[in-house]
């Protein structure tokens, strides 16, 4: 029998209780509904749109797809580490090079240091609460690598494939863990997450590297295809806090709704761990990294 995605309600303080951490170990994902407000959502949304108002689209012309990949060619992507920047929707350009809807609908994603850079996002990034839920699945000395601000915009959002995220993320040991916050509903016909319950359990079956050249490769370490057949929608609310494992194997589909499905995603390694240099994402050492007490 296929398992599910395990939901719980937000636990008082947002540190999982005993039964939590269990279906999480089981699963490598658990939903978490309500842990955060309806406003701290929309003053999220509400920033987004300020930081979008002062892009000028016609500096960029990077597109995020996981299809095919291009952006891990375009140093405005791979130098992205310790800036925020904008991410094109593959498809958003018409032939003459222009959006064919508005800036805020024509975006993948703004990635990847908005939690460091800004001060909205700082906040929403280190609350009480996510300290302690981050703390209870056992990290020593947690740091966040990295944010992504992901639109999945109406009609044009596009699919992501099946991935592990401990690939772009690697240490030695392993220890990436995603914090998915749904922004707006997330549902099966929007482009809900899907999950392989149990599938953080198999191997890892990507590393990426950056080399000297600058040049961002994946080396394929494990050949066996993830089980599909088995993999389960995340339906989240909004306010909706989805904990999900380095290795845990996950993807959405397009969104071919007319409702966006707007999340934001932060990724925590443990400082404990060893971070190598040929990571594709990396920071200068004028923003080290920072962990939830500083």
């Amino acid at each position: 029998m296929n398992k599910s995605v395990p939901t719980f309600v937000c636990p008082d303080g947002g540190a999982l209780s005993a039964e939590m951490l269990a279906a999480y170990e089981d699963a490598g994902v658990i939903i978490l509904t309500d842990f955060v407000s309806a406003d701290a959502c929309a003053a999220l949304r509400r920033r987004t749109l300020e930081l979008i108002d002062d892009f000028d689209p016609s500096t960029v012309d990077t597109v995020f797809s996981t299809q095919t990949d291009e952006h891990q060619a375009d140093e405005y992507f791979i130098g992205s580490g310790d800036k925020i920047r904008f991410f094109l929707e593959d498809g958003a350009v018409d032939g003459e090079g222009q959006l064919k809807a508005a800036k805020e609908d024509c975006l993948n994603k703004i990635g990847h240091a908005m939690h460091d850079l800004d001060p909205v996002f700082d906040a929403f990034s280190r609350t009480p609460e996510l300290a302690n839920a981050v703390r209870s699945i056992g990290f020593r000395d947690p740091a966040i690598i990295q944010s992504m601000y992901i639109f999945k915009s109406p009609r044009i959002g596009g699919e992501v494939v099946c991935h592990q995220d401990s690939a772009y993320i690697y240490t030695e040991p392993e220890s990436c863990v995603g914090f998915w916050f749904a922004l707006e509903d997330a549902t099966i016909d929007n482009g809900c997450m899907h999950f392989i319950p149990g599938g953080h359990e198999s191997p890892l079956r990507k590393r990426n590297h950056r080399y000297a050249d600058g040049s961002v490769l994946d080396e394929v370490l494990d050949e066996t295809p993830y089980p599909m057949h088995l993999r389960q929608p995340a339906e989240a609310p909004a306010g909706s806090l989805v904990i999900f494992d380095g290795r845990a194997p996950h993807m959405s589909g397009p969104n071919r709704s007319e409702k966006s499905r707007h999340a934001y995603t932060l990724h925590v390694i443990d400082r404990s761990c060893h971070y190598p240099d040929d990571n594709w994402l990396q920071r200068g050492d004028d923003l080290p990294l920072r962990g939830f007490d500083s």
